[in-house]
């Protein structure tokens, strides 16, 4: 009679490249009871038979010993290396953490809290809408799928659930009602650990490494960078539009062909045209404030087609929160309202520089961005010419993308520009040269100081 005995087993060793992570590499069959154990205790899948374990408070150690003995319950041998064994064994304390008064016990339960909420904004279960840095640590605030709202506070595994709120309006206004000028859209940057968090998922296994170096080689794939906002590729315009109008109930937005989107405030004092097929290098949005709406226009902004999502995205929930238009104060092209609209740029070091007309701030690092202030333009009567230009790759006279404002742009929308640029992420895709094995991004470069100037949207109807 065969032999139907179970051969799955699982090898549990440290991730190759975050040291405190855990690769758990299945064998054998069948492997479902495996998986489960497996995914219960937190490890996630990354190829058939490769379950990966990362925590933001670095206890996967702990957590890998848990789900050895869990395994071994159910019947799968498991093996652990050298490396692990000795990270298992060794008790080790946090040394600084603010919780003084706990014990280690009860912080790992503080810690597996703020796992649940790390994991419940990874998984979609929790939605990050607002978040605000209160002087001391990060604060946010976000709803459950199908259940309350609330409010975060802290970082990484410090961070907490401090209110709950019945509906997303409440604790919207009660946020706001809190954090003023602080707050800005969407979820924060990532952490350091959240993003060495999202690299450890991407990896292999030793074992799958090794055998990798064995197989013939193959030609380099394309992949994927954690880059900055400036540096990222332009994403999804198209869905960052529907999710902007499914949850802005005071815009109505109508297409009066094709090619083109026309949305407007039920106030008809802000209008935005979106046109869906630009090329790269043409501006695919322009924004419109007016004071009435019968009156001249005082504020416009164009963005090229490859501006990235998350720069344009700070632009549309700053005219949704603050409604930008003719009753929110404007920059008056003073020493004083400039600091104030590029402060998030001084307090990150920025480099600024002075070249007659032009003050500009330069991005730190490998990868080139920054914003430009054009004096002349600022002091054109008519407001018609760009005095802001808002830029990422190349140079600032020839960049990736482009998005230019005119002098009386709003300074509230100025500051979370500059502060989506200084703090903001994003992907980026990577090509392989073809004959080498270097990567390298193609980017075609805009012209922008032969850009015309922006066009005024035309007509006023709902």
């Amino acid at each position: 009679m065969p032999d139907t005995a179970p051969t799955a087993h699982v090898h549990l060793a440290l991730h190759p490249q975050h040291p405190s992570a855990v690769v758990a590499t299945l064998a054998g069959s069948p492997l479902h009871t495996a998986r489960a154990t497996l995914a219960s205790e937190g490890f996630q899948p990354v190829t058939e038979t490769t379950m990966v374990l990362v925590r933001i408070d670095h206890e996967e150690s702990y957590y890998a010993n848990i789900t050895a003995g869990l395994l071994r319950d159910a019947g799968v041998p498991v093996d652990i290396t050298e490396q692990l064994r000795e990270e298992i064994d060794t008790e080790w304390t946090w040394a600084s953490h603010p919780m003084t008064w706990l014990n280690r016990d009860e912080i790992r339960l503080v810690s597996a809290d703020a796992q649940k909420i790390h994991d419940d904004i990874r998984s979609g279960l929790l939605t990050v809408h607002l978040h605000a840095h209160d002087g001391h640590t990060t604060v946010a605030i976000g709803s459950y799928r199908h259940a309350d709202s609330v409010h975060l506070h802290g970082e990484d595994h410090l961070r907490v659930v401090s209110s709950s709120y019945d509906t997303p309006s409440e604790a919207i206004a009660d946020f706001e009602r809190l954090y003023g000028d602080a707050v800005r859209p969407g979820p924060p940057p990532p952490t350091d650990t959240e993003r060495q968090a999202a690299e450890a998922l991407t990896g292999v296994s030793t074992s799958e490494a090794a055998l990798a170096a064995d197989a013939p080689a193959e030609p380099q794939a394309a992949k994927t960078e954690w880059v900055p906002v400036y540096a990222a590729d332009p994403g999804d315009h198209e869905t960052l539009l529907k999710d902007f109008l499914n949850s802005q109930p005071t815009w109505e937005n109508y297409r009066p062909h094709d090619e083109t989107t026309i949305v407007s405030h039920e106030s008809l004092t802000l209008r935005m045209e979106f046109v869906h097929e630009a090329g790269p290098r043409d501006i695919s949005w322009t924004v419109a404030a007016y004071e009435t709406p019968v009156s001249d226009r005082l504020w416009h902004a164009t963005a090229t087609a490859s501006t990235p999502a998350a720069i344009i995205g700070a632009l549309l929930y700053t005219l949704a929160s603050h409604n930008a238009g003719g009753r929110s104060p404007s920059i008056r092209v003073t020493e004083a309202a400039i600091a104030k609209a590029t402060g998030p740029l001084t307090n990150a070091g920025w480099k600024r520089s002075i070249d007659g007309r032009f003050i500009a701030w330069e991005a730190p690092g490998a990868y080139t961005g920054g914003v430009q202030f054009d004096a002349f333009a600022a002091q054109d009567p008519d407001g018609i010419r760009p005095a802001w230009t808002v830029w990422g790759g190349n140079a600032v006279h020839q960049p990736t993308w482009a998005l230019q404002l005119s002098p009386h742009t709003p300074t509230a929308l100025m500051q979370n520009i500059t502060f989506e640029m200084t703090e903001g992420h994003g992907n980026r895709l990577v090509q392989p040269v073809v004959g080498g094995p270097e990567l390298q991004i193609a980017h075609a470069a805009i012209p922008v100081a032969a850009a015309p100037p922006a066009a005024q949207p035309s007509g006023r109807s709902r």
